[in-house]
């Protein structure tokens, strides 16, 4: 293996991307792009729903309650509804998700009982905001019931029942706040690396067909794993630049808790940078039309890194065959490290299933490109 050819085949190829406006704007604008749409606007964090109330008493307790639904954070009153006709019509133009009704004898039911009963209806065109609501909304009921009942019972003179009674106190560990930006963001690195290092690199040898200087390459005393080396490295060094600053962001932008070692990061991140570079070159050495190539690349890459890597959707709860499917989908292993690295501070030796599981990857794709290009023109 010659060094010279080598640095003489990045040389060239670094020029070829410099002179190639669309490769630029791939390569330096879609990281920018990619973090500011995603880190903004992905969020599974459901605030301040819009909550409508059809109070049918009006008395100081019903606004109370009212007022506790609004303390709570999570539901936020937009409307008060006169009646079942203003309810329906309020819930048709999805001015509310939910409408909390409060009876006419509310208080009164209350103070004598020590118990009433209220209704809660949530428009379930979008099943995962309703279900997140409903369980706010059962939060604040479940804790304004039990400060009514003490209430009561102090007012009459009646102990609480104690017997059988369960203090529940949750914690929660490396995602103290339930933010889900803290669970998205690091997987960002993993879809920008997916997009820009397959797409890029799947137009090297495809553009060398498409413009004809492919017979110069194949003339050459260039080996093949020479060419592929050569042909890599700028893009390896791109994918790194891009990384970088895509973590840089999350760390100091949008204050991602970092809580790992940075050199456990920078290996793992250099090595899916290696395996989206193989599988984009690999498609180029298989695909001679720079189009095809780059829709090829796209579709290998964005649609398992965004739907069966674990990114967007929990993986434990898709069926069995699509979790066995998810084993063959390379970002699944390094979201789960980035995740590892960032929130929990996982170290190498923490690591080793999915870092094995890189490994394999990279080199079974490396691999198979190597022995997939031929120096002839057939």
């Amino acid at each position: 293996m010659n060094v010279r050819r080598i640095f003489a085949l990045v040389f060239k190829e670094a020029l070829q991307i410099w002179r190639d406006p669309r490769s630029l704007a791939i390569a330096l604008l879609m990281p920018f792009m990619q973090m500011g749409l995603l880190g903004y606007g992905v969020s599974l964090d459901i605030k301040k729903v819009p909550l409508c109330v059809y109070d049918q008493e009006n008395s100081q307790l019903s606004r109370e309650l009212v007022q506790r639904f609004i303390a709570s954070g999570w539901l936020s009153e937009v409307l008060a509804v006169q009646d079942e006709r203003g309810l329906r019509a309020a819930m048709d133009r999805r001015s509310c998700i939910g409408v909390v009704t409060l009876p006419v004898n509310f208080s009164r039911t209350l103070a004598t009982t020590g118990s009433a009963a209220i209704q809660a209806v949530f428009d379930a065109t979008d099943v995962n905001t309703t279900n997140i609501s409903i369980g706010y909304a059962q939060g604040v009921i479940a804790q304004t019931t039990a400060d009514f009942e003490a209430a009561w019972a102090a007012a009459h003179g009646t102990p609480l029942p104690q017997a059988g009674s369960v203090d529940y106190q949750p914690r929660v560990w490396f995602n103290e706040g339930l933010d889900s930006r803290n669970f998205i963001i690091p997987g960002v690195v993993a879809v920008i690396l997916g997009l820009i290092g397959a797409q890029l690199t799947s137009l090297t040898l495809s553009r060398e067909w498409e413009r004809g200087t492919m017979e110069q390459l194949i003339s050459t005393p260039v080996s093949s794993s020479e060419l592929m080396i050569g042909k890599l490295i700028p893009y390896f060094l791109i994918g790194l630049i891009d990384a970088t600053f895509c973590l840089c962001v999350a760390v100091f932008w949008f204050k991602v808790p970092f809580r790992g070692d940075v050199a456990t990061l920078v290996f793992t991140t250099a090595l899916f940078n290696v395996v989206m570079l193989s599988i984009g070159y690999l498609i180029s050495v298989h695909v001679r039309s720079q189009l095809g190539a780059s829709q090829i690349a796209v579709t290998l890459t964005m649609m398992p890194i965004t739907l069966l890597s674990g990114y967007t959707f929990p993986i434990d709860q898709m069926p069995a065959p699509i979790r066995g499917v998810t084993l063959l989908v390379h970002a699944r292993y390094f979201i789960s490290i980035l995740r590892a690295v960032f929130l929990k501070g996982s170290s190498i030796t923490e690591l080793t299933t999915p870092l094995l599981a890189l490994l394999l990857y990279a080199a079974m794709i490396l691999w198979l490109a190597a022995r997939g290009f031929r120096k002839s023109l057939e």
